[in-house]
């Protein structure tokens, strides 16, 4: 007797070839992207979940314990007032982090917005928006930043305000000269023919081309808020005190420099070194993530 042949069927599943995917896989693929992301998931975790768990006021001021070295009271010892530095350096993570994503997404928005409308309506209005841009990106950034926060009382809300109204100027770049391109080639001109909507087509047609793009250009804008509120903050011209934050806790730190006491001063430097490096490296990932000349 003859005996039957069976076939087998691959039961694994089918790995994914769409578009995504692949932008997917190439992001998790840059070891230094898995390291960014991971530095930033502990600042996250050490911001907003650390003083949760430890209690501690960075506020409250104790002269019986200045300038006192780690210990188990205090794990990172105290500062000139001998408050708490571990807790100080938790929740002024928190302010950098706020600030900076929020300055990110708010400079990403109007960015491509301005961006879009220049590329899209071309000639004279293009030029005049431009234009516009061009002239504030001839004055330095930091001159701006600190005219700004002088003429403004600084909370959360303003910095926020303060450091997207310079961020958003390369966005628009970017933006434009994506859709400048996007927008003569030869699906959105049959579209155009067809009758699609000017709504539809920077739906449909432009907005998932340059995605990848904005995504980019916010990423490292991340970084960017983060160091200028850091700079600002350690000239005396971020957030008032007595809130904790990264930049105020290393200017003050930095008087005390020649006495030894660097539990102060590397713990709020290596933060802001963290947290610049780890989102470069995210950003440097999702850049080759969605490179096209990848396969």
């Amino acid at each position: 007797m003859q005996t039957p042949i069976v076939a087998e069927v691959d039961t694994a599943p089918a790995e994914d070839y769409s578009y995504q995917g692949r932008i997917w896989r190439r992001f998790w693929k840059n070891p230094l992207t898995i390291a960014g992301v991971a530095g930033l998931t502990f600042l996250v975790l050490f911001s907003f979940v650390g003083p949760l768990i430890y209690r501690v006021n960075p506020l409250t001021i104790n002269l019986l314990h200045i300038l006192q070295p780690p210990s188990a009271q205090f794990p990172l010892g105290t500062d000139d007032l001998g408050r708490n530095e571990l807790a100080r350096l938790m929740v002024g993570g928190q302010a950098s982090l706020i600030v900076g994503f929020a300055a990110a997404f708010v400079s990403m928005i109007f960015g491509t917005l301005y961006g879009m409308v220049a590329g899209l309506a071309g000639g004279w209005i293009d030029t005049l928006m431009m234009r516009i841009v061009d002239i504030i990106l001839s004055i330095p950034a930091l001159f701006i930043l600190l005219f700004l926060d002088a003429v403004f009382k600084p909370n959360v809300a303003v910095m926020v305000v303060i450091l997207a109204s310079t961020a958003w100027l390369g966005v628009a770049r970017l933006v434009r000269a994506e859709v400048l391109s996007i927008k003569t080639r030869t699906y959105v001109e049959a579209a155009r023919a067809l009758g699609a909507s000017q709504a539809r087509i920077m739906r449909r047609y432009l907005f998932p081309n340059y995605l990848g793009t904005v995504l980019v250009a916010g990423t490292f804008s991340v970084a960017d808020s983060i160091l200028a509120i850091a700079t600002l903050s350690f000239l005396g011209l971020g957030l008032p005190p007595p809130a904790p934050n990264w930049g105020a806790d290393l200017a003050t730190a930095m008087n005390y420099m020649y006495q030894n006491a660097w539990w102060i001063i590397y713990p709020p430097g290596l933060a802001i070194l963290l947290a610049e490096l780890s989102i470069n490296f995210i950003g440097d990932g999702l850049r080759q993530a969605f490179d096209t000349r990848l396969s």
